[in-house]
């Protein structure tokens, strides 16, 4: 009898220990760094933000990091911003990422407040950043854009190009040119027909847009805003598509490509930086940091089958040059649609220069939907 019991005594403490030894891992759990996450939608959005958070989950699990996430943030509202951030901050937040251009302000304030120098805050786009305490952060999707160009031309029957976009900002006034230069060195033809939506993101909008661009002619679309109800008006009109920020295809055998981010290249060494004390914002201008197609943050998903053979070793030869820093898109003369010289021949814009331009180049033929 007392061997049975000191049997079942042995076995009593082996499963203790077992369950101590799960009560050490969420003690880990504890020390984990937390970063607060907000996003303008849905992280199941099939479009930029699902493509902020995939990034963000791989460089959070790459460096033992707790994400703690809120969606559907308007960005139009400065102060709603300033209040979820800062309740992410009572929460134990010691890293706020702003994931959408309109948080900037708000992020802004509270990094340079002085109330909250132990926290670091990184913002996607935007004018702001200091030495100190905030990133902000983009990449040259002028390159991926411009492939997309090339491929939306190759797959046109009637030179005619679609493009929903957003604001007429110089971000989205940056991808339209590259786009339409893009599509030019294919086709010195080709038109560009933009409708601006002045908001970016509503599906409904968006996909009205889609149409009017549709009934204008327009055989191949493209788009700078958030959701995928332009891929979807192309696929049900039968004509082709890009997609944008993720690369998702919802268009089936119309869909061409996408450029799209792989946001984990900027996270995960920026999250290692700040969680071994080397973090430092550069104050470079216009960012503190800017990825590329070398860098690996700016991506070009696979041609899709209507991209003929021919142009799609085109395509690759312009990417691999990118890749290897041979190859800028602001480069040579360019003009805008009002005349203006944008890039002379023999110059090439600076990323500074770059982000300073307005308008559309020649091609592109914009209008509003105000």
């Amino acid at each position: 009898m007392k061997k049975v019991l000191a049997v079942l005594l042995a076995l009593v403490m082996v499963f203790s220990f077992a369950a101590c030894g799960g009560g050490s891992s969420d003690e880990g759990d504890k020390d984990a760094v937390k970063v607060g996450c907000i996003f303008i939608g849905s992280i199941n959005d099939g479009g930029f933000t699902q493509c902020m958070n995939e990034g963000l989950e791989k460089a959070a699990k790459e460096n033992g990091m707790e994400l703690v996430k809120k969606e559907n943030v308007s960005d139009s509202d400065t102060q709603g911003a300033k209040t979820t951030a800062t309740n992410l901050i009572d929460q134990g937040c010691k890293i706020i990422v702003g994931c959408s251009f309109g948080y900037g302000d708000a992020l802004n304030e509270l990094a340079n407040s002085g109330d909250y120098d132990d926290v670091t805050f990184l913002h996607f786009s935007g004018p702001y950043q200091n030495e100190k305490n905030m990133e902000n952060f983009f990449g040259s999707m002028e390159e991926a854009r411009y492939l997309s160009g090339m491929a939306a031309a190759a797959a046109s029957k009637k030179n005619v190009l679609g493009y929903v976009a957003a604001h007429p900002y110089t971000e989205v006034q940056i991808g339209i040119n590259a786009f339409t230069l893009g599509a030019q060195a294919v086709n010195p033809d080709v038109e560009v027909k933009v409708v601006y939506i002045n908001t970016w993101g509503d599906a409904e909008i968006e996909k009205a847009a889609a149409e009017q661009l549709i009934s204008a002619g327009c055989d191949v679309l493209t788009y700078h805003a958030d959701s995928t109800a332009t891929q979807l008006a192309a696929k049900e009109a039968g004509i082709y598509t890009t997609g944008w920020n993720y690369n998702n295809n919802v268009a089936g055998e119309n869909y061409l490509t996408a450029p799209y981010w792989d946001m984990s290249a900027y996270f995960t060494p920026t999250f290692k930086a700040i969680k071994d004390g080397s973090f430092k914002p550069t104050g470079t201008k216009p960012f503190s940091s800017y990825g590329s197609i070398e860098s690996g943050l700016i991506c070009l998903d696979k041609l899709g089958a209507a991209v003929p053979e021919d142009a799609q070793k085109q395509i690759n030869e312009v990417k691999d040059k990118m890749a290897k820093g041979e190859f800028k898109v602001f480069s040579g003369e360019i003009k805008y649609n009002n005349g203006k010289t944008l890039c002379k021949e023999g110059q090439t814009l600076t990323d500074e220069e770059v982000w300073k331009i307005q308008g559309e180049v020649e091609g592109v033929k914009a209008t509003s939907n105000k």
